[in-house]
């Protein structure tokens, strides 16, 4: 029973719907395997702020039941996963990493967007993960769970803001996850854990209700590989009245739409934002050897940068304006207990005058404008996900880095949540440490089934790693 188990929670979700089909497991199986897995990992980890293991069950029998009759009711029928903490879940509170929410004070009785399509295609629950209060930095820790490792050195951090969704998965704790993105946060914890993250074209998942960071938030898949992720989009990536910025419905499936290699793709690869960005040579050799394969396959690839001239006074004064606004209706005894480094940017976006964020709107909106040029020459951008890899757990930024706050470490991400174009993240390889290595793949908006084609194409070569 322990080597069936085990093999469960290695499979992805794709392979999950094959055995269901076919008879050679069933939900149940796989729901408890999923469970055991989360309560063996949590007191290295701490990947999660609570698991349903009765819910859960309840929802594999009744998973299992429609599978023998031959009728599942939707594309993830029995397949576990995990909803980050900054997501409503119907029936769970949701208490964002913070101490100043009372669990008995909220209305707990709305799934999110992304929550309510997976409850309709028969997605089993297993747990919420983990996320720093608010989910306002690129590591996992907050006042209310701790500290969330990273699954191949717990020394280490498994990244944020989604870290716990990433360290589940890729310890095997369900083979989806919903995740977060407001400037890396599904992209980060998963290039550090090395499973797979996509951030999508904003608005193409609904989010409901609005982020206080605007549109800089996205919600995103985190699984084992980009076919897992392109089934999780085909659930997720539908219309949803509550949120009046959603885009309307995908013009095609996103599994059906990961056939077609890489072939003639224009390819643009800047190792280092031409040369802005210092970059450990073990993550620079491991993403050159991934974009020759590229190449390989058939992409025309031209070593070439964006114009990415520096945005990251803008983005501090669009993050920290919403890190403020998320608490504004705070009392002065509840502000009491928030992280210090958030109430330190909340102080600093509070400082913000409207004329300060129209005019970071205005330096994203031309970034928004140099990279729609920047792709009418080149179909994707490659970059490392991030200069480095995992560095101690329960610091926000690497010590000695000389970095003051999350963005000082992420050049490569943040960008892109500024001009809402779909980004994911590609396990391709390790450091010397064992330590996961990621490639950043980019298109322009709307062109997320592309990113998911290429990405493919990399995991289909044997290119990317992991999961």
């Amino acid at each position: 029973m322990t080597e069936l188990a085990d093999d469960l929670t290695a499979l992805s979700a794709v392979r999950l719907l094959d055995g269901y089909r076919g008879g050679g497991f069933s939900p149940v199986e796989v729901t408890r395997a999923a469970l055991r897995r989360a309560e063996e990992i949590q007191p290295e980890l701490n990947a999660f702020v609570r698991l349903f293991a009765e819910d859960a069950l309840e929802r594999a029998r009744a998973s299992e039941r429609r599978w023998r009759r031959g009728e599942p009711c939707g594309l993830l029928d029995g397949v576990p996963v995990t909803v980050k903490d900054l997501l409503l879940l119907r029936g769970a509170p949701t208490l964002r990493g913070s101490r100043a929410i009372d669990p008995a004070g909220g209305r707990w009785d709305e799934d999110a967007p992304a929550v309510a399509r997976l409850r309709e295609h028969g997605a089993v629950f297993l747990g919420k993960t983990t996320t720093p209060e608010f989910g306002w930095k690129g590591v996992t820790d907050s006042p209310l769970s701790g500290v969330t490792r990273n699954p191949h050195d717990p020394a280490r951090t498994a990244g944020g803001s989604s870290g716990g969704a990433a360290a589940a998965v890729a310890r095997g704790a369900g083979p989806l996850a919903l995740g977060t993105d407001g400037g890396g946060s599904v992209r980060i914890p998963a290039a550090f854990c090395g499973i797979f993250a996509l951030k999508p074209t904003y608005g193409r998942v609904p989010l409901h209700p609005a982020s206080p960071f605007g549109t800089l938030a996205h919600v995103g898949p985190m699984t084992r590989d980009a076919a897992d992720a392109a089934l999780l989009m085909d659930v997720i990536a539908a219309p949803d009245s509550r949120d009046w910025s959603a885009l309307g419905p995908a013009p095609e499936s996103f599994a059906a739409g990961l056939t077609g290699g890489v072939r003639g793709l224009r390819v643009a690869y800047s190792p280092s934002l031409g040369g802005q960005v210092a970059v450990r040579p073990a993550v620079a050799a491991a993403v050159r050897r991934a974009v020759e394969r590229l190449a390989g396959l058939g992409a025309y690839v031209e070593e070439t940068d964006p114009d990415l001239t520096e945005p990251v006074d803008a983005f501090h004064t669009l993050w920290f304006t919403g890190a403020a606004r998320a608490v504004q209706r705070l009392s002065r005894k509840q502000r009491e207990v928030l992280d210090p480094g958030l109430r330190e940017i909340c102080a600093a976006g509070a400082r913000c005058s409207a004329l300060d964020y129209l005019a970071a709107v205005d330096v994203r909106t031309d970034l928004g404008h140099r990279m729609g040029r920047f792709h009418d020459r080149y179909d994707l951008l490659v970059t490392p996900t991030l200069p480095i890899t995992a560095f101690e757990a329960g610091a926000e930024v690497p010590k000695g880095s000389g970095h003051h706050r999350w963005t000082g470490w992420t050049p490569f991400t943040y960008p892109f949540n500024m001009t809402q174009q779909p980004a994911a993240t590609v396990p391709v390889g390790t450091d010397a440490d064992g330590l996961p290595i990621g490639l950043q793949l980019v298109a322009a908006r709307h062109r997320d089934a592309l990113v998911l084609r290429a990405a493919h194409a990399l995991y289909e070569a044997g290119v990317a790693t992991g999961g």
